[in-house]
């Protein structure tokens, strides 16, 4: 008889393909779009959401919370600035964002977001939903405009709640009309950035200090709670991999149980993943607002375009932890010589070789070395 594992059966009905995000609303102001799960059905598996956010000049996204914690990555904009109340507080702090800083929501925050500058501000939001309305997707709640929480209430519960006639009623809840993203009047004055409480709560990760980097390859920065204490807050990391033209992430995979949400920010490539059988389920060329994931346990690779490529991904962990299968650090220089021939069943002459080759390499191959092999 033939049997069949789960996890067979779960590999067999993973659709592992990247998806570019859907508009949810446009308008003078900006818009927001989004991955849903009965688009991407994979991230309700995965329990995981990620959503863009995009403001115009003095675009303005109105007052919210959501059921998801999430992380947001700023691709684009120098003159971002984000209003939070986070859970247990009763004050407002305001944040001044650029491209590169990443921003830790909690679940619960109140949130908003308004774009000071001339050009666009994009914010890619990626987080988990495991206590989520509906898994993959990230619900929001606002507090004012069209779709605001103090407009669903009674006239009658809203006028004793506030102390307020049925006129002053109509005003406080009929007067946005907006729905989730406005366009503000240029003389219309916004809270200003609080410069000193920045450092706390934002983290540029474009330009921090990578722990891996190789010379015309490209680098590798992961950030978790030891070096942005915030982050913990959200019980996730943040893993940027910028590679140069033509330069190759060896393959990796995670060690503890959990899943990566990759957004390809910037140029395009070329993503490879193997699962538990051994077998590519996903080869794929991968462009600039693609979003996929990478299941639980499961290898992947990635290979920069003519023009490079920079992903920034979330681990659904607060402490990521990686193995890899290329580079003189790679698992393979663990092993003894002896078992390395066994497993691969080889003489001692092609083992020699093949550990001399790993040993002369790292995890981030540059094009001139695959060129030359």
């Amino acid at each position: 008889m033939f049997f069949m594992s789960i996890g067979q059966i779960e590999s067999m009905e993973l659709d592992l393909t990247p998806k570019t995000a859907e508009t949810l609303v446009e308008g003078d102001g900006g818009g927001y779009y989004t991955w849903s799960s009965s688009h991407m059905p994979l991230l309700a598996k995965t329990n995981v959401c990620a959503g863009r956010l995009v403001l115009h000049s003095h675009g303005f996204a109105l007052p919210h919370y959501a059921d998801s914690s999430k992380i947001g990555y700023v691709i684009q904009g120098s003159d971002g600035v984000a209003g939070l109340v986070l859970p247990n507080t009763e004050e407002e702090v305001v944040l001044r964002l650029k491209k590169g800083d990443v921003i830790p929501v909690p679940v619960g925050s109140v949130s908003w977001w308004f774009n000071d500058g001339d050009c666009d501000l994009i914010v890619v939001f990626l987080g988990e939903t495991s206590k989520a309305i509906t898994p993959g997707d990230i619900s929001y709640f606002f507090l004012t405009g069209a779709l605001g929480l103090i407009g669903g209430f009674s006239t009658e519960l809203t006028s004793k709640v506030y102390s307020l006639n049925k006129e002053e009623v109509e005003k406080l809840t009929k007067s946005q009309t907006g729905v989730l993203i406005i366009k503000l009047d240029k003389s219309q004055p916004m809270p200003k950035p609080q410069i000193d409480v920045a450092k706390k709560l934002v983290y540029n990760i474009d330009v921090a200090l990578p722990e891996n980097v190789v010379k015309n390859a490209g680098l590798v920065k992961t950030l978790t709670e030891k070096e942005f204490s915030f982050i913990g807050d959200v019980g996730l990391s943040v893993v940027r991999v910028k590679l140069e033209p033509g330069a190759i992430k060896a393959p990796s995979y995670s060690i503890s149980p959990t899943v990566q949400l990759l957004y390809i920010a910037r140029g395009s490539g070329k993503i490879e993943i193997v699962d538990h059988n051994g077998k590519l389920v996903l080869d794929t060329q991968v462009e600039a607002g693609h979003l996929l994931v990478v299941p639980r346990y499961f290898a992947h690779a990635e290979i920069a375009g003519e023009e490079g490529m920079d992903r920034y991904s979330i681990v659904t962990t607060t402490k990521p932890l990686f193995e890899e299968l290329g580079g003189r650090a790679s698992i393979w220089s663990a092993l003894s010589p002896t078992l390395q021939q066994v497993s691969l069943n080889v003489d001692s002459d092609f083992q020699k070789m093949f550990i001399s080759k790993i040993k002369e390499s790292t995890n981030l191959i540059p094009p001139e070395h695959v060129r030359n092999m």
